[in-house]
């Protein structure tokens, strides 16, 4: 008798708890391959894993690079629907050059709906310890809660307001928290995927994970699902792989470059031809070996749409090769990300709270599908067309 009155009480709690508002803690540790969890040992995050749901991988948009994977997660779109097509990128139209936080000083760069952004416009409030673009007026609107992106901020200070803001009075209290942390991607470039220095900084950020995780448990009161994502994996890169942009002649007085690393992407200026944009691709077919001319119908299939940051030529490359300026004896192995989607580009994504199935794994999707996932977890209707499909992650939620 005692062990079903236990039970009835224990689903009893479960209903309650799957009516309340529910909140919605998403943190993205940037560079965090799909198995550094194995690799390098993450106990915290495996044990949330175990808790709840983990994903086989997290495929990013194309390209693989830290801001328009950041962006799509959080709007659900492919870049060219979000307007942050690259880290780095040229518009056409506009004449300029966007480079990594220029939205903060003009946010017209995006043309899109965060989900901070649908959030705090249905009543529901948001707060943002770093996020790429977190901090622009986007729509006229930041969240209730931001920081300036600042890299030497430490990184239990971000543990330590995530919980304050989780233990505000209801009327303050915000229902969305975003986080992240950038050094696992940062010793990923420096040394490689597999180095010593990659599996340090995995183990920092796993400790603060689990502090976190515990702490939300012992000091909030809260229905707190927390979600972890990076934006990307990393691959090996080599020095004597690398592929001189110089080298390529190709004539900057009609043509603007953007070297991303993983490709190059050339932009036509004012008054180049169509038989001019020909001739410079015929030339560059010439010289493919280690890099390929990228398809129409393969940008088509990624996502990418005509406009205005849609460069007339893309050049791809596949690891350990990558473009560069720098002189021979500048150039260094380490580790990148920007490649096509593969199993090395794979990021993490686990999910574990009061409103998510516990103890299940599912087969790697696209970033866009979060969006959509969080919007539901937070009871927030979509305010515009996506990318993403709110089906791919029904089955997680409980």
């Amino acid at each position: 008798m005692k062990y079903v009155v236990g039970l009835l009480l224990a689903l009893a709690c479960l209903q309650a708890q799957a009516t309340e508002e529910q909140t919605v803690v998403l943190i993205s540790i940037d560079g965090f391959r799909h198995d550094y969890i194995e690799l390098h040992g993450a106990p915290n995050i495996a044990k949330i894993a175990e808790q709840g749901v983990r994903s086989e991988g997290l495929i990013p948009v194309y390209p693989s690079k830290t801001f328009p994977n950041h962006i799509s997660i959080v709007t659900g779109q492919y870049p060219s629907n979000h307007g942050i097509v690259d880290n780095n990128f040229y518009d056409t139209e506009r004449k300029q050059r966007y480079k990594m936080g220029d939205g903060v000083k003009d946010s017209t760069w995006l043309t899109t709906l965060p989900i901070w952004n649908l959030a705090e416009f249905q009543g529901v409030k948001a707060a943002t310890f770093f996020w790429p673009e977190s901090e622009a007026r986007i729509n006229g609107r930041t969240p209730s809660y931001y920081f300036n992106y600042s890299t030497p901020a430490p990184n239990r200070q971000r543990i330590d307001q995530i919980v304050e803001w989780l233990k505000l009075p209801e009327a303050a209290r915000p229902r969305l928290v975003t986080g992240y942390f950038s050094i696992v991607d940062t010793m990923g470039h420096r040394f490689g995927p597999e180095s010593h220095q990659v599996a340090k900084a995995v183990k920092h950020v796993d400790e603060l994970i689990g502090e976190l995780w515990q702490r939300i448990h012992d000091e909030t009161e809260v229905p707190v699902n927390l979600i972890l994502v990076s934006d990307h994996g990393m691959s090996q890169i080599t020095a004597k792989d690398m592929i001189d942009v110089k080298e390529l002649n190709i004539d900057e007085e009609l043509f603007e470059i953007v070297n991303a690393s993983t490709r190059l992407m050339i932009y036509p200026k004012e008054d180049v031809s169509a038989d001019q944009i020909q001739q410079l691709e015929q030339r560059l077919k010439q010289k493919q070996g280690n890099f390929v001319i990228e398809s129409e119908q393969q940008l088509a299939q990624l996502g990418v749409t005509d406009g205005p940051r849609k460069p007339a030529i893309v050049l791809g490359t596949t690891a350990p090769a990558t473009f560069t300026t720098r002189p021979e004896e500048q150039r260094k192995d380490g580790g990148t990300h920007g490649f096509h989607s593969s199993r090395d580009m794979d990021g993490l994504f686990v999910a574990a709270g009061p409103a998510i199935q516990q103890g299940t794994q599912i087969n790697r999707f696209s970033n866009i599908h979060i969006y959509p996932f969080m919007a539901k977890l937070l009871e927030l209707e979509l305010m515009t067309e996506i990318d993403g499909d709110a089906e791919v992650l029904t089955p997680i939620i409980r």
